[in-house]
């Protein structure tokens, strides 16, 4: 049994980001799936379908760690098992947002298959966890789109237990996943990553 208490005041982070993310033109309409953690067995995400700039109280659901509904009969996102996937892999992240901005679905698009999307000298580098300095590099893998998503939760499953310090990854054509210890935390990796996406494709659109 998860606390409800603790649950309300997690749907209404969620609510709020969803608004936020909405206007910022990231979460058009029904796209997009927002999530944040519990307890240790369960998770509040959003439920399949919903306008992401409207949502309410009853939007927000709960699953366990293996994704399936807690005291619920509504239908969880889709892409439910790619943010379960991510709790179970980092016991501290308290969210995970997915996002479908132009210039993140842009650029995912625009790097070449098997390579990493590479960030490196951007000051605000420094605005994911654990990034001190803008001499370093910050990379996010692409993955391919596909319908098959328990597959490509075990794909993105294995990536980061090899690769913990990443901050975020594309999905092809798709949109972002990034996370943080706390809704805000998450919401600033957003951020960070649409600043640096548009700077990635203004300087693609002026490099000779």
């Amino acid at each position: 049994m998860f606390d409800v208490n603790r649950y309300a005041v997690i749907a209404e982070s969620i609510v709020d980001a969803g608004r936020f993310l909405y206007r910022r033109g990231w979460s058009p309409a029904t796209s997009s799936n927002y999530s944040a953690r519990i307890d240790h067995e369960h998770v509040a995400i959003t439920v399949s379908g919903r306008h992401k700039g409207q949502l309410g109280a009853g939007d927000v659901m709960v699953v366990d760690l293996e994704g399936r509904p807690v005291q619920s009969d509504c239908r969880a996102s889709a892409e439910t098992l790619l943010h379960t996937a991510l709790y179970q892999v980092f016991p501290n992240v308290g969210a995970v947002l997915h996002t479908h901005s132009v210039n993140a679905t842009v650029l995912s698009r625009l790097v070449p298959a098997g390579e990493l999307l590479t960030f490196e000298g951007y000051e605000l580098q420094k605005a994911f966890d654990g990034v001190e300095t803008h001499e370093s590099a910050v990379t996010v893998p692409v993955f391919e789109n596909t319908q098959n998503i328990e597959t490509l939760a075990g794909e993105t499953r294995e990536w980061f237990m090899k690769h913990p310090e990443q901050p975020g990854y594309l999905i092809r054509g798709h949109g972002l996943y990034t996370w943080g210890k706390t809704m805000s935390d998450c919401l600033r990796h957003v951020e960070a990553f649409e600043f640096l996406f548009e700077c990635e494709l203004a300087t693609m659109r002026v490099r000779p």
